[in-house]
This record gives C-alpha cells, structure tokens and sequence, in this order.
C-alpha cells in the first residue's frame, strides 16, 4: 500500500514514460537514467507525453510495487525542472498536491517564526 510520508525519498524522471511499462522495464530505467536501484527504497515517479498518467514504482521489502493512476480529464502538473536533469527529488508534500491535481505555483507555504525564549 502506498503511503506518503516525510521521510521517504521521492524520485521524478524527468521525461516522457511509456506506460505499458512493467515491473521490470520500471527498474530498468531506473538504473540506467537515475543511477540507481529501485531495492535500496524511495518511490520512482514516471509521467507519460501527455502527462495525464503516473506510475509510481517502489520496495516494499517483500516485493516491488506500483501506484498506476490515470485522469480521465486534465493533466498532472510536473515540478519545476531544469531540461536538462534526467531526473529530481520532490518531497510528499509536492507528490499529494501533484497527485491531487493542485496547481502547485498556486500553493505558499506558511512562514513559521520561532518564539522568543
């Protein structure tokens, strides 16, 4: 079961994803354009062309995993990116709006100020 937490590392390719990719396929990419390896954790976040679909890959310790979601109106908004980086990191937070379809140049974060002691 996917579950978003702050303490999960979360991986966005930045580039066009077939989605009849598997499992396998899925891990493929992972390794050769983010340089890494789906079994040491995080979630690996793939967008298609027309990015009204998401898959999003990861270990569960007992077995690989994928969230499949596809919108029947809209599109998903991708993060800011350079064109050139393969890939970035995002938090949970950005993943929930994303996945929510909220505009995220949209969302402000509230300034939190410290109390004097």
């Amino acid at each position: 079961m996917l579950h978003l937490n702050t303490s999960t590392v979360y991986y966005w390719y930045n580039g066009p994803t077939d989605m009849r990719k598997g499992f396998d396929a899925l891990c493929g990419m992972v390794q050769q354009h983010l340089q890494s390896n789906v079994l040491q954790g995080g979630v690996y976040i793939f967008v298609n062309r027309k990015h009204n679909q998401i898959k999003l890959l990861t270990w569960e310790g007992d077995g690989l995993a994928i969230y499949y979601k596809r919108l029947e109106k809209g599109v998903y908004e991708l993060p800011a990116i350079t064109s050139e980086a393969t890939s970035a990191t995002i938090d949970s937070i950005q993943l929930q709006l994303i996945l929510q379809g909220i505009v995220l140049s949209s969302v402000r974060k509230k300034m939190r100020f410290s109390l004097p002691k």
